[in-house]
């Protein structure tokens, strides 16, 4: 299945594509927020549908917003390209880098990013991002798949003077609002046969800046889930974005950010793409 969410900031419905075309799901009753991840909710969705799928209503000329509601938080790593490693003069990580991102981040797949106040280093990362299915502890690697929901594509901007100049965690820099489009919709797993193996590309104002594949991952995935589960819960809804690739403005020479009137544009194959207009700050 293809989860999204649509409709105006703060008033957003839930619904599903089926080939190709987007219905609404409101008489389903629920958001995809944590109490439908750990409820089961993607069965009794599926069911659902086989039920009423001929009489869900087609929605058409929507926005798009994030296509899961309210996760407790966003787990992001650092570094888990050694390509992307080397262009920033770091060192090849030996344990994943955690860091978390604000929620309010958050924001649909084609809204405007918004360079903050006092910004002169804002930049792109684009990412491959996973949602967690149900309560996870303690994780064994070789049960990590268990936990997964499904997968997203994720932009995860970052303002660099914030990150790395302002002393102390990267989070300053990476939870300013619209720092986080997510979507443009949640696929399940079965809609990805192969997940260390996928295209991921991000452009900026056509100009190709990243494209590489999810093959060269440093940790994988189940890693992943099983490390960060030994430091903390993962709750249904949780986003863990797995990290960014080579071709960031921080890595060139000399670094290049983003500015008003650029248009970032980003994909991973089986994972749609998405597009954002870039904006500044206004009181």
């Amino acid at each position: 299945m293809k989860l999204i969410r649509f409709g105006e900031i703060n008033n957003e419905k839930p619904g599903i594509i089926i080939h190709e075309k987007y219905y609404d799901v409101s008489l389903f009753g629920e958001d995809y927020d944590e109490h439908f991840f750990e409820t089961d909710g993607l069965s009794r969705l599926k069911k659902f549908i086989d039920l009423n799928g001929d009489e869900l209503p087609e929605v058409k000329n929507l926005r798009l917003s994030h296509p899961v509601s309210r996760p407790s938080k966003i787990i992001c790593i650092g570094l888990n390209y050694a390509d992307h490693a080397k262009e920033t003069k770091a060192n090849i990580p030996t344990e994943p880098i955690i860091f978390f991102k604000s929620t309010t981040a958050l924001c649909g797949p084609y809204d405007d990013v918004i360079i903050p106040k006092n910004s002169l280093k804002t930049d792109w990362e684009v990412e491959l991002a996973l949602v967690i299915g149900k309560k996870a502890s303690y994780v064994d690697e070789s049960k990590a798949s268990e936990y997964i929901a499904g997968y997203s594509l994720h932009n995860d901007l970052s303002e660099r003077a914030f990150q790395l100049e302002r002393n102390g965690q990267w989070v300053k820099g990476k939870s300013c609002d619209t720092f986080a489009p997510l979507g443009p919709f949640l696929a399940t797993c079965d809609e990805i046969p192969d997940v260390n193996n996928l295209r991921l590309w991000l452009t900026v104002s056509g100009t190709k800046m990243q494209e590489s594949n999810t093959r060269n991952f440093i940790f994988k995935i189940p890693f992943l889930i099983s490390y960060i589960s030994q430091f903390m819960t993962l709750l249904p809804g949780d986003i863990i974005s797995t990290g960014t690739p080579a071709g960031v403005g921080l890595g060139m020479n000399p670094p290049v950010y983003l500015k008003a009137g650029d248009v970032i544009e980003l994909g991973i194959d089986g994972l749609g793409s998405s597009k954002q207009n870039v904006k500044v700050y206004a009181n």
